[in-house]
């Protein structure tokens, strides 16, 4: 039988809620972007959502691919709504040159805003369904739309593409590449100036410099303007009018896509695009312009928005799709943590909150003394130069001293800046890993990435863990070394990373696949009970701290591990005695058989035919791990 790595799992309890999802795990995250009149050739692959329509073999708009089978764009690039001839050209760069990553679909059907005025260009909006969805690549990628509360406030950095024209009249040169340009929004009272107050109406939002010189064109109709929140891409707008092309004081006007959410939704029943809120900070500069005929501001003014909270799980530099055994870039992992004795990297860890890290405890049993620690984040290389790192003292761990395998946390005598190459990851508080399922592993053994001993990364898939209990995760083999210990298994899910579970090495540093092989058994994990608790002040700290994307939560129903930990002080508050289970196995149970002298919360953890004691407080919940050989030494 096949070696199957098996890791304990080590989690935190954040809050569970609720939100319906679709594609945000994959919306407004292109693998391949650094980020038209006065605008530049994108770079393949930056902007993989835009589309290219075609008429009779020529491009006349663009869009915007909102989920595998629907693309967004202007109504006046359809306003027949014939789909005869229509084509629609993804993962397309040049509209002239090879395009060796593009797909192409027919269109099926076309639905254009009911309310679309021709003359006003007022709900400038219309849905293209494609023949058959697509497959995502890094060329093609559906983009995040903004949620009806969405603010974009004068001034928010936005970016247009599209194969228009570069000037009034002045035609795309060959090889008509995609164009990218950069524009400010320019909030809506100063574009009423601009265009007159009757012209520009709420479901519209306009962008472009003030003294002119960039802008969308013609030809552009249709395409995106998107604006980057954290690690995704929103879509603003949609290209629909201007006066000429890049004109002072005659910024581009698009439609507000905000605007129509319910729409939208009405249209695409399954399968969902992704909607996210997009907030601006500060306050709107917009209140304070006043022209003639344009009505006063609200006498209430919104409040100013405050500093966003600190959102675990993303990695803006992160783009892995494929591959094992690799060496890693800046940033990608940004949580990783280097815990150094005495100046020398002992064992990997993981940043979990803002002055938290989460580690192995077995890399503390000679040397459990804070003062002899340090972390470093945003390290990439063991020997040699790392720019983005900075280095934090500690000033206590906390051992779970539990029987079987253990974890540590590393309180950090300050607070780190979070960057590009520092951010804290998701704890799983309940995620389904299934069989499958691509997950990562880092750390810095010895040995590995050169003399530099740069950061190596494994990808590693779920299997089957047997009949064991169904709180294990169990890993395809890779090599695990001491200075992996405390390292992440890393699983993304609903675009967001989590820690799956806490690497542990074996005593000699190296497990031997002969090793295990002469047994010829699986290494299955047991989850019973021991004490494990969390003072409630560090708890508030995490929850208050940590936040998934508010469009990335969802609540599950999967029963998992939760790992509660000690802070000192205050002390912990004393427990009352708990029952003991006996030592018992049954024909049920075969050797996956449940031994605790604790209480045990879990009730997927029970062999059948256990009834489970009550459970008097969830702080007081108990927990131990201990690891068998299935069919060796099960009794």
């Amino acid at each position: 039988m096949d070696l199957h790595n098996v890791i304990s799992v080590a989690t935190l309890l954040l809050l569970l809620t609720t939100e319906s999802r679709s594609q945000l795990d994959v919306c407004g995250r292109p693998a391949l972007n650094t980020r038209i009149v006065g605008g530049q050739p994108a770079p393949e692959g930056s902007w993989p959502w835009q589309v290219s329509l075609h008429r009779f073999g020529f491009h006349f708009c663009g869009g915007s691919l909102i989920n595998s089978q629907w693309v967004l764009t202007a109504a006046h690039c359809v306003k027949s709504a014939n789909t005869n001839n229509l084509v629609v050209y993804l993962g397309r760069k040049s509209q002239e040159g090879s395009n060796p990553n593009e797909v192409s679909r027919t269109a099926t059907q076309i639905i254009n805003h009911p309310d679309y005025n021709v003359v006003t260009n007022d709900n400038d909006l219309s849905l293209v369904k494609l023949s058959s969805p697509v497959t995502f690549t890094s060329y093609i990628l559906p983009v995040c739309l903004p949620a009806a509360s969405s603010t974009f406030y004068s001034g928010t950095d936005t970016w247009v593409t599209g194969w228009g024209n570069i000037g009034s009249g002045v035609v795309l040169p060959s090889p008509q590449n995609l164009m990218e340009v950069e524009v400010p929004v320019v909030a809506n009272r100063q574009c009423r100036c601009d265009y007159g107050v009757d012209t520009i109406t709420d479901n519209m939002i306009c962008a472009g410099l003030r003294t002119g010189g960039k802008d969308s064109c013609q030809g552009d109709s249709g395409s995106p303007l998107v604006s980057k929140q954290d690690s995704q891409w929103i879509l603003a707008g949609v290209v629909s009018f201007g006066e000429g092309c890049a004109l002072a004081k005659f910024p581009g006007v698009y439609t507000r896509v905000s605007r129509y959410q319910t729409w939208i939704n009405s249209h695409i029943t399954s399968n969902r695009p992704g909607f996210v809120t997009f907030s601006s900070e500060g306050t709107d500069s917009d209140l304070s312009v006043t022209c003639a005929g344009l009505p006063p501001p609200p006498t209430t003014l919104p409040p100013t928005t405050t500093s966003k909270p600190v959102v675990c799980g993303n990695a803006p530099r992160n783009s892995r799709l494929a591959g094992g055994g690799l060496v890693a870039t800046a940033g990608v992992w940004p949580w990783m943590a280097s815990l150094q004795k005495n100046g020398s990297h002992a064992c990997g860890g993981t940043l979990v909150s803002v002055d938290a890290v989460l580690s192995d405890a077995k890399c503390f049993s000679s040397s459990p003394t804070a003062s002899e620690w340090t972390v470093v984040l945003g390290r990439l290389k063991q020997n040699g130069a790392n720019p983005f790192e900075v280095t934090l003292n500690v000033t206590n761990i906390t051992l779970s001293n539990l029987t079987g395998s253990n974890v540590a946390v590393l309180h950090l005598g300050s607070l780190p800046s979070l960057s590009d190459y520092i951010q804290p990851i998701c704890l799983d508080n309940g995620q389904t890993f299934g069989v499958g399922t691509s997950c990562w592993a880092a750390g810095w053994s010895s040995g590995r990435g050169g003399e530099e001993r740069v950061l190596q990364e494994f990808q590693v898939s779920v299997v089957e863990c047997g009949t064991s209990a169904t709180d294990s995760i169990c890993t395809g083999d890779f090599a695990l070394e001491q200075g992996d210990s405390g390292g992440p298994l890393m699983c993304e899910q609903d675009g967001s990373w989590f820690q799956a579970a806490v690497l542990s090495a074996e005593n000699n540093g190296t497990r031997s696949p002969e090793d295990v092989h002469q047994t010829g058994h699986v290494q299955e994990l047991l989850v019973c009970g021991s004490r494990l608790l969390l003072v409630s002040g560090f708890r508030q700290k995490q929850q208050h701290q940590l936040h998934r994307p508010a469009d990335h939560q969802r609540r599950r129903s999967l029963w998992l591990l939760l790992f509660l930990l000690p802070l000192p002080p205050p002390p912990p508050p004393p427990l009352a005695e708990s029952p003991s289970l006996p030592l018992e196995k049954t024909s049920d149970c075969s050797s996956d058989v449940c031994l605790s002298s604790g209480r045990l919360f879990q009730r997927k953890l029970y062999c059948e035919g256990q009834k489970p004691p009550a459970v008097t407080s969830p702080r007081r919940r108990i927990c131990r791990l201990a690891s068998q050989r299935r069919g060796a030494g099960a009794s």
